[in-house]
């Protein structure tokens, strides 16, 4: 059986530089047969892909691949709204496809040179925030809950209330720092829709996290699998893939999408406007929709596959995990959240500052 060892979060950088990687003017590249530089840029979140990855495309294809990383959506879009400095495949979210597509910062994908496009789930091919993928195609897919210590805290914490409006826990929560996330897991508690968030509403999201904000011990950026494992804190928002991680090493862990419903995350392959090596960029995106490379992402990783063929190789150790797959009523209610515009975006930033100075 493969070994799905823990490796680091998939959004957290433990220290690892971010340092871009896109020299190469004072190397001279060869040109392959399509009449591209044999290499290419990827602009990805940490250690989200499998070990041998980028070495197995290079062995098949010829091309280099050069990773830089990324610690969040915002950083990559603002890196592209500057004017691309050469990447070739980008991993945004789901509503960043959106935000780049509406803002001319994607080249649409041509499904012809995309053969392996047919392992992909029915389910995950016309979502609201690309119909017919024109503009991504879909790696994978994520759900925010809570991650806890069983022997720490009493039965099961299955309501967002434990986190965000209530002293039960006191000194041992810790909150996800990403600002939308946090008012939408806000209003999906309070009985609205993640996608409906009005300014009342996000107003008395922000009064309740005001409240609760003595009751929390700090607010993380997707390192809160760590904390929770090193025993920093016993109750965190996290993503199900990186508590899947440390439960693996720790079975006092575990984690629970709360009863309200969450919000759903898909990280997405993209090439951006300007990209120097577009059809390098497709070769190397139908790579990774190739069944057994998707599968050895997955075992490394361990975030749920949106390729039904590379889930069909995966071990039942994964594809029964409820935690990698969580399931239940409370998935039912849960919601993909979609770009509501830079008006939103703008009130959302300023509603998290009043929290964050009060």
């Amino acid at each position: 059986m493969p070994d799905l060892s823990r490796p680091l979060s998939r959004r957290g950088f433990g220290g690892l530089a971010a340092a871009l990687v896109l020299d190469g003017c004072a190397r001279q590249w060869p040109t392959g047969a399509n009449g591209e530089e044999a290499r290419l840029n990827f602009y990805n979140w940490d250690t989200y892909t499998g070990e041998s990855t980028l070495a197995d495309f290079q062995a098949a294809s010829g091309v280099e691949v050069r990773m830089s990383l990324y610690a969040n959506n915002d950083e990559l879009f603002a890196r592209l709204r500057a004017g691309n400095p050469g990447f070739d495949v980008i991993v945004p979210s789901n509503e960043f496809v959106t935000r780049l597509q509406v803002s001319d910062l994607l080249m649409p994908l041509d499904h012809g040179r995309l053969p392996n496009l047919a392992n992909i789930g029915p389910e995950y091919m016309n979502v609201a925030y690309d119909p017919a993928r024109r503009w991504s195609m879909p790696y994978t897919w994520l759900a925010l809950g809570i991650g806890y210590r069983k022997s720490r805290v009493d039965g099961v914490p299955d309501s967002w209330k434990w986190v965000l409006d209530s002293p039960r826990y006191s000194g041992r929560i810790g909150l996800f720092a990403e600002s939308d996330d946090l008012i939408r897991l806000g209003a999906k508690y309070l009985g609205h829709s993640v996608n409906a968030v009005t300014p009342a509403i996000m107003d008395q999201v922000a009064r309740m996290l005001i409240a609760q904000k003595q009751h929390v011990k700090l607010f993380h950026h997707d390192e809160g699998q760590d904390l929770l494992a090193a025993g920093e804190i016993d109750l965190v928002v996290e993503y199900n893939g990186d508590i899947a991680q440390v439960i693996a090493d720790d079975d006092d862990l575990a984690f629970v999408v709360p009863r309200e419903g969450t919000l759903i995350n898909s990280d997405c392959l993209c090439i951006p406007a300007g990209a120097p090596r577009p059809d390098n960029a497709h070769r190397f995106i139908n790579f990774l929709l190739d069944a057994q490379v998707s599968a050895e992402i997955s075992r490394t990783i361990r975030y749920p596959t949106p390729n039904a063929a590379a889930l069909a190789l995966m071990p039942e150790e994964y594809r029964s995990n409820r935690v990698i797959f969580p399931r239940g009523p409370a998935m039912a209610r849960s919601e993909y959240g979609s770009f509501q515009g830079i008006g939103h975006i703008r009130a959302v930033e300023e509603a998290i500052t009043r929290v964050m100075a009060a």
